[in-house]
This record gives C-alpha cells, sequence and structure tokens, in this order.
C-alpha cells in the first residue's frame, strides 16, 4: 500500500488569549493520498482555515506532527521548510488581499521563481508566466495589468497561477471562490479540477459551501470549534451522515424542488466558547440528542464503517 503525501497526526494549535487559550485546532488526524482531495468543511470560527495555514506553517503549530512525503515538516528550521514549500502553496480566500497592489500580473506570477532561483535569466521566467496565464485562463493582454484593473475572477486566476508557478505537489485552497460571483466559481472550481487531472495535484479544499465541496472532494472532514466531528469519502458523507451537526449541515443545503425536500434542522443553543472549553462535546448544547454522557466526556473519534469516522457517543 503507498504511503500517502500528506499526514496530520494530532495536529493542535491554540492562541493565547487574555481571558485564556483560545482552542483553535484541537486534536486532528488525517491523510490525504496524491492526487485526492480532502474537502473541510464547518461554520465561521471551526478552526478549518487555520488548520490548512499550519499544515504550511504559515502558523507554527503548538503540538502533533505534519508528514509530507513522510517528512515531519513541522520539525524543519527555515532553510530545509523554504526547500518543502515549493511542493506545499496556497490559494487565499480573498483575491484582492493576497495580491500586491504594487506589482503587475507578470511580477506576481513570476515572484515565487525569482525568490527561488528557478531560472538564470528574466526571459525564461516571463515564458513560464506566459504559460502559467495560459493553463489559468488569463489573456497575455493582462501581463503588466495591476490587480485593481481586473475582476475577481481573473485576481483569482493570478493566485492559482502563482501556487503553480513552483510545480507544487500539494496546494490548500482556502475558500477560493467564496469571494467570488457563482459563474465565476463554476469556472475555478473546473479549472482547479482540470489542473489536478493534469499535473496530479493533491488539494485540502476549505469551504463552507457543502455543495460546492461534495462536488470538488473525494473525502470530506467536518470539523467544530477545533474538533473534527466527522469523517467519510464524500458519496457516503451526502448519503449517510452520522453525526447530527453534519445532519443539520447538509439540511441547510438550498435544493431547488417544491417537493421532496428534507425537514431543515435548526441548531438552537449556546455557541461553547473556545476558550478554555469545558470537557464533553463542544456541540453538546446544540445538540437535539444531548445524554448526560455528552457534556462530561470528550467523544472518541473512532470508526463506525469502511472509511468513515464520527466523533459522538451515540455511535459509541
Amino acid at each position: 500500500m503507498s504511503q500517502p503525501l500528506l499526514e496530520v497526526k494530532n495536529l493542535v494549535k491554540y492562541f493565547k488569549t487574555k481571558s485564556g487559550m483560545l482552542h483553535a485546532v484541537d486534536d486532528i488526524s488525517f491523510s490525504i493520498d496524491e492526487g485526492k482531495t480532502l474537502g473541510i468543511v464547518g461554520e465561521s470560527g471551526c478552526g478549518k482555515s487555520t488548520t490548512g495555514r499550519c499544515i504550511l506553517r504559515l502558523h507554527e503549530p503548538t503540538s502533533g506532527q505534519v508528514l509530507f512525503n513522510g517528512q515531519d515538516i513541522t520539525k524543519l528550521n527555515q532553510n530545509e521548510l523554504r526547500e518543502v514549500r515549493k511542493d506545499m502553496q496556497i490559494v487565499f480566500q480573498d483575491p484582492y488581499a493576497s495580491l500586491n497592489p504594487r506589482k503587475t500580473v507578470s511580477e506576481l506570477i513570476g515572484e515565487p521563481m525569482r525568490l527561488h532561483g528557478m531560472f538564470s535569466s528574466r526571459l525564461e521566467r516571463d515564458a513560464k508566466v506566459l504559460r502559467l496565464m495560459d493553463i489559468v485562463g488569463l489573456a497575455p493582454r493582462f501581463v503588466n495589468s495591476y490587480p485593481h484593473e481586473l475582476d475577481g475572477g481573473r485576481r483569482q486566476r493570478i493566485g492559482i497561477a502563482r501556487a503553480l508557478a513552483l510545480n507544487p505537489k500539494f496546494i490548500v485552497c482556502d475558500e477560493p471562490v467564496s469571494a467570488l460571483d457563482v459563474s465565476i466559481q463554476a469556472q475555478i472550481l473546473n479549472l482547479l479540477k482540470e489542473l489536478q487531472n493534469e499535473f496530479g495535484i493533491t488539494y485540502i479544499f476549505i469551504t463552507h459551501d457543502l455543495s460546492v465541496v461534495n462536488y470538488f472532494s473525494d473525502d470530506i472532514l467536518v470539523m467544530y470549534l477545533g474538533k473534527m466531528m466527522e469523517l467519510a469519502p464524500s458519496e457516503t458523507l451526502f448519503a449517510n451522515p452520522m453525526h447530527p451537526y453534519t445532519k443539520a449541515l447538509l439540511s441547510a443545503i438550498p435544493i431547488p424542488s417544491l417537493h421532496n425536500r428534507p425537514e431543515r434542522i435548526l441548531l438552537r443553543g449556546e455557541i461553547t466558547s473556545p476558550i478554555n472549553p469545558p470537557a464533553g462535546c463542544r456541540f453538546a448544547p446544540r445538540c437535539d440528542y444531548c445524554k448526560d454522557i455528552c457534556t462530561k466526556v470528550t467523544p472518541d473519534f473512532h470508526k463506525v464503517d469502511t472509511d468513515h469516522y464520527v466523533a459522538c457517543h451515540l455511535y459509541s
């Protein structure tokens, strides 16, 4: 059996606040095979973006391991990490804030190649920039344009081209289409799919849009307040959601039909504070199935079926 490209083991990230430690990511573990996509979903503030940034060490993890090609990158120094980062890139959520407004499209896409010394001459680098622009669907006439002169879809294509500049094996897509119009969203998603098929890129796809993640992902991880709630293949999760939180999320997907609509599950109750959270399931205050044990004992994340894992006392 081949080794996964990425393995995350017991990843933890806490932030120190005046009130205590904020548990942004709390004991996350998963793996992704090469050429596959893991979707991470959950409400705003659940820790999904922090997870992606910790994997790339844009945030330093509090503890845990991130194994990339079998190498624990949490133990690498800055020079060693610089080499690994050629294979690990990110597409940020906001295609305007993530681009330097003082640089042209050519400079933005070519910057990673310049920093890593990929080409000995500027002519070679400029030729690669034009190839990348063609790959992501940016017309050559925009080569000397600035970000403020372009719409959101074209800006995001710059971000994707920049992420591809170093021929990476793995890309974190941090809500790459949430700031775009629906028609542009479809174009960007299709582009990312085509790039995966052509170059064998492995993705983590972070989003709060479940209809998007179902289309794009091989497996889906559901997070809530820094914890893993459920992990399963995409088809399995949508056909047979097991965690009450997952069921509530899926019930909120709009369906264009007057008939056979699933009953909407409304979440009531107070959200547990992520700062020094108490023992027990973090979803317990909002769960209709909450039992006494749920407020006292944190449920284990365990296997309930083939490739289907859930953290819930209902299935203990």
